[in-house]
């Protein structure tokens, strides 16, 4: 059974029959761009051109920014780790509800969700979320920000 993974850092799609790196219990990295782990994705999944892309822990901190994040938000990389998504986004789901803290407590994709992205000091920028939970021990999340023009 071929599993699909997506990199959080370039959004590089790739299969493969295992989860990890071989022999080990190290999980998968990216062969295009060396990044350090990929998301599985239970379906493939197709992320358009301008999309953004944020891997955040089990409490929904950044942990790494990917292709895409700085032309969203106007924030590099040093302004948004470590920090909660929602927050230092400024994440407003049109529904009211929080598919991060769902997708993180659930374990649940949560996709097309319409929201309102307002990064510190920027302008409100109008997007399509969509949210994958991370399938290992860690938990986490990966958020896929698509800009609405």
């Amino acid at each position: 059974m071929a599993h699909f993974f997506i990199c959080p850092n370039c959004g590089n799609r790739t299969a493969a029959n295992d989860r990890t790196a071989g022999f080990r219990a190290q999980p998968k990295g990216c062969a295009k761009c060396g990044f350090g782990f990929l998301f599985e994705l239970l379906d493939d999944y197709y992320p358009a051109p301008n999309a953004a892309f944020f891997a955040c822990n089990q409490e929904g901190n950044v942990i790494a920014c990917g292709r895409g994040s700085f032309q969203l938000t106007g924030l590099d990389d040093q302004a948004v780790i470590g920090r909660h998504v929602s927050a230092v986004l400024g994440l407003r789901f049109d529904a009211g509800d929080d598919p991060v803290q769902t997708a993180l407590e659930w374990g649940v994709r949560q996709l097309s969700k319409a929201v309102q992205v307002n990064a510190e000091g920027d302008l409100p920028a109008r997007a399509t979320a969509d949210i994958f939970p991370a399938y290992d021990d860690d938990g986490g999340l990966l958020l896929v920000l698509t800009p609405i023009n």
